[in-house]
């Protein structure tokens, strides 16, 4: 479906609201066999769950690990989510409301929203289908009005179709002229300066301070007034003077009338000398509309836009920056004088199209306890339902949701307490640290299931990692209530993650597998493509959301669960994922990194360069760092690392003799895993430098070698490469996981063998044993492969032990 069909499509989803669930992601249940090895049981389950982007793990009956956070003493401060605003769709049109009732007020003209069948008029909707038949001036039949109001999901009748003509004349078309000629108005607008007349050109001869005769400023004022035309003045009510000139100072008149200057000094009646000052009647921000000339009326003033100054009487003063405009010089023009504050098109424009805030979730003000929490959420559920909140289908409380997602007139706020490090409040999981650990909770402490050992277990990657990334390779924690949600998103560096919940009511989750992820983002992108025109990386801030049914309709593969307390959820590599909590619970969760997702992992760091997006750490120096400890590695990683270290050292090798043919010369060896990333980052794209990078003696910037053009114009014999191997140290390297790799394999290949059951029994013994030692000096990692050879070696010497012993006997 193109950009323009979604679009469409996501307009006609908002006018009536409908939700039908997704189909249901697949739930494994393994046995416990299965589930004493981890990344062995999700690696099983991988070719099925990875079509659905996640799925849900039962763990046996028996795997229940106890509670271990002290529950009096976690505090938090969580996070406040008005749920309407989430949705992107709702987000744009909360933000044109604005921009429409901040266009009225500025005019003088505060706005109320029209009631249509017992709704609030969706002005969005309206500009969007008066748009789509080729604007208001087009839409010059019943045909047409009928089609936009079966549209919007309004009634066909003719008292429908007139008031949505009426209120778009009224409301938006004022607003669409005025987008539409701002620019040529605000060319046409010319800032008001002092005027100089030529016959008053100062002589410095001459005393700069002129006196002036009382009766001579009488006659200014008079002269001015007998000037104006015969409509009515608002000067004159207000000044109440009708004062005429003596003859003889006729001669005075004409020149206090043509100086400037001495009119703007010019003071009626006793009092202040800055009239308004103390008086409520001349005080321009209680009279806004009032025109210039009615606080000065010997001042001269004139059209912002025409530079006439008849009229005055439809003259207005802007609030913003006090220029005088026509009423009938604005576009569009105004009927009648505003009876509020009026600002000129200027400022209009500032404030309406000043760019929107960066969208986000503000901080609570209160500090919760676990206890304080649960009250608010539960009273919350079950005021807002009538009835108590474990009570609600997870079906209601799932499409009331989404319902009040898709609403602007719905202004529901919750609070969910999100991102808890468990470095500084503890894991909800027992770990070694815990206190007051049973004997029986000796086995969750050590369990791969364990979200504290889970990233760092053999077969993960990411236990190559020095630091403690909170969130990555530390777990965060989650206490949820009732609509509190998380939004689209996938993972850091594309990769796997896990969700635990504690206890709780359940969370209910939507995914989309990592084959979908493009189509996903586009989606989105094209049904509300205001949205990402003043935020392209929305996606990456974790704010927005979107009805799973607007993206299934654009053909985006979308998966739901309800995940239970007790129960896991698995995210695959670059599924996005979303969704929201039914009511009070916690949860815990935390990535992961099997050897499979290494390949993903380096296409990802390529796509966060064309985002300019930061990383969390660098792939390269990830790959190294398992090159270099290849004996920890089993054969699935040191296949992938050999794979990955083999494009790396091919690409670096390009790069280098790239620059090197540019004219770049000066080299220098640097450890860059003892910079920090903020020290080592490319100027251009973001990503964090290991292999080399390209600094500029003059400029002082870093990019990497990709991007060595770009860092600046300087020569490259102003340039210095600095690397963290040379080209010789990476072939050695890649020839060490080569050889690894290989003696692996061959290890591997013959275990097999002798373990079939169709393995000659000659010289089996010396075979087993021949293989375990081989094992010890490879320093093969533990594995089931490796496992079973031991045991078979020790049925082996088992059964071979009497026959010796018979054999002695005779």
């Amino acid at each position: 479906m193109d950009s323009k069909n979604i679009q469409k499509n996501a307009m006609h989803k908002t006018a009536e609201f409908t939700f039908t669930p997704p189909p249901e992601a697949p739930v494994f249940e393994p046995t416990p066999e299965e589930f004493a090895d981890p990344l062995g049981y999700i690696a099983k389950i991988r070719p099925v769950a990875e079509k659905t982007g996640i799925c849900k793990i039962k763990p046996p009956s028996g795997w229940q690990p106890p509670f271990s956070l002290d529950v009096d003493k976690l505090k938090f401060v969580p996070r406040i989510q008005k749920v309407n605003e989430l949705e992107a769709i709702t987000r744009l049109k909360l933000l044109f409301l604005e921009k429409i009732l901040k266009f009225w007020e500025l005019q003088g003209s505060p706005l109320k929203i029209p009631m249509i069948e017992n709704k609030t008029l969706d002005l969005y909707c309206l500009k969007f289908w008066v748009d789509e038949e080729g604007g208001f001036e087009n839409c010059n039949s019943p045909k047409k009005w009928r089609k936009i109001a079966s549209a919007m999901g309004y009634s066909q009748n003719a008292n429908t179709m007139n008031f949505l003509r009426g209120n778009y004349e009224k409301i938006l078309l004022p607003y669409d002229i005025f987008e539409k000629s701002k620019a040529d108005i605000l060319k046409a607008v010319k800032k008001s300066e002092p005027k100089t007349d030529p016959n008053n050109d100062v002589d410095p001869d001459k005393p700069l301070i002129k006196e002036v005769s009382i009766e001579s400023i009488k006659s200014a004022k008079e002269e001015y007034i007998k000037d104006e035309k015969p409509h009515t003045s608002i000067k004159k009510t207000k000044t109440g003077s009708d004062i005429k000139p003596d003859s003889e100072d006729t001669k005075n008149s004409e020149a206090v009338k043509r100086n400037r200057e001495l009119r703007r000094l010019a003071c009626f009646g006793p009092g202040p000398k800055m009239p308004g000052l103390n008086d409520e009647e001349f005080d321009i921000t209680k009279c806004r509309k009032r025109p210039r000339y009615d606080l000065d009326p010997l001042a001269d003033y004139v059209c912002a836009i025409c530079q006439k100054d008849n009229r005055d009487d439809l003259l207005l003063i802007c609030n913003g920056c006090s220029d005088t405009y026509h009423t009938f010089c604005l576009k569009p023009p105004l009927n009648v004088v505003p009876d509020g504050d009026w600002r000129c098109p200027r400022c209009i424009a500032e404030v309406v199209h000043k760019p929107a805030e960066a969208f986000g979730f503000a901080q609570a003000e209160r500090e919760y306890s676990l206890q304080q929490f649960g009250e608010m959420a539960d009273k919350f559920k079950s005021d807002y339902f009538g009835m108590l909140g474990h009570l609600v289908p997870t079906n209601v409380a799932e499409k009331e949701f989404w319902r009040i997602i898709s609403s602007v007139e719905e202004d529901v706020t919750v609070e969910y307490g999100a991102d808890l490090h468990s470095m500084d409040h503890g894991s909800g999981f027992p770990t070694k640290s815990s206190i007051n650990l049973f004997r029986d909770d000796q086995e969750y402490v050590d369990s791969g299931w364990n979200l504290n050992n889970l990233p760092v277990l053999d077969g993960s990657v990411l236990r190559f990692i020095n630091a403690d990334i909170s969130g990555m390779t530390v777990p965060w924690m989650y206490v949820g209530m009732c609509f509190s949600a998380f939004c689209w998103h996938n993972e850091d560096h594309w990769s796997y993650s896990i969700n635990y919940l504690h206890w709780g009511e359940p969370k209910t989750w939507y995914g989309v597998p990592g084959k979908g992820a493009e189509l996903l983002e586009n989606a989105m992108k094209a049904a509300a493509p205001d949205l990402f025109k003043t935020q392209p990386d929305l996606l990456h801030q974790l704010v927005t959301i979107m009805n799973p049914n607007i993206l299934m309709a654009a053909g985006v593969p979308i998966y739901r669960t309800d995940q239970n307390a007790g129960e896991f959820v698995v995210t695959f590599p670059r599924a996005y994922h979303a969704g929201f909590n039914q009511g009070y619970n916690f949860a815990e969760a935390v990535n992961f990194a099997p050897p499979d997702w290494l390949k993903i992992g380096r296409e990802c760091i390529s796509h966060y360069k064309n985002l300019k997006r930061f990383c969390v750490f660098s792939h390269d120096e990830l790959i190294c760092k398992m090159a270099l400890d290849g004996d920890r590695l089993d054969l699935e990683t040191a296949l992938e690392t050999q794979k990955e270290l083999i494009n790396a050292t091919e690409e670096e090798t390009c790069l280098r003799t790239l620059v090197a043919k540019k004219g770049l010369k000066n080299v220098k060896r640097t450890p860059f895993e003892l910079l920090g990333d903020d020290e080592r980052l490319c100027e251009v794209c973001k990503t964090t430098c290991f292999l080399s990078s390209v600094s500029c003696e003059e400029c002082k910037h870093m990019a990497c070698l990709q991007h060595a053009d770009e860092l600046c114009k300087c020569a490259f014999n102003k340039k210095t490469l600095f690397y963290r191997y040379d080209m010789d140290e990476l072939h050695i390297m890649l020839q060490t996981i080569d050889f690894r790799v290989n003696s692996f394999d061959k290890w591997m290949t013959e275990t097999k063998n002798i373990l079939l059951p169709t393995a000659p029994d000659l010289g089996r013994l010396q075979k087993l044993k021949g293989l375990v030692d081989e094992a010890e000096e490879l320093k093969i990692p533990k594995c089931t492969l490796l496992s079973h050879l031991k045991e078979e070696y020790t049925k082996a010497t088992k059964n071979v032990e009497p026959i010796v012993i018979e054999l002695d006997d005779d």
